[in-house]
């Protein structure tokens, strides 16, 4: 499995590329975020100079699946919005002809943490059905 993770700090206009992910390294990364710490530092910036929500990305090239899982929310009081992107056959303008929209998305809202675990360890088996299954497909 190819992947690709980043991580997305609030008061950085780049995100940050996890470099020598693997599969089993993925989770640790996630359980070590502290996030907390970002919903600090946001509380105290100017509004222009916050890019994002705290963000951690992670990226399947084989199949080109991805889940994006952001905190939202303030201190010791947030949730995780999860986003899954996936390739999926859409129909177009009157339904006349199908498309792939390689970049297809939809997100789920005020997830706890075991929630947004249980979306990454299923991207990491390739559990597509899973996924679906928990973003209302």
């Amino acid at each position: 499995m190819q992947l690709k993770a980043f991580f997305c700090d609030p008061l950085l206009p780049q995100e940050i590329e996890l470099s020598a992910i693997s599969p089993d390294t993925i989770i640790e990364q996630f359980e070590k975020v502290e996030w907390n710490d970002y919903f600090q530092k946001i509380q105290t910036a100017k509004l222009d100079d916050i890019y994002f929500d705290p963000s951690f990305v992670v990226e399947n090239t084989g199949n080109k699946t991805g889940l994006v899982v952001s905190a939202v929310g303030e201190p010791n009081h947030y949730a995780f919005r999860i986003t899954y992107k996936r390739p999926k056959k859409v129909k177009s303008f009157l339904g006349l002809n199908d498309k792939i929209n390689e970049d297809y998305s939809t997100a789920i809202q005020a997830q706890t943490k075991d929630a947004a675990l249980d979306c990454l360890n299923a991207l990491l088996r390739n559990d597509t059905e899973f996924l679906s299954a928990r973003f209302g497909e």
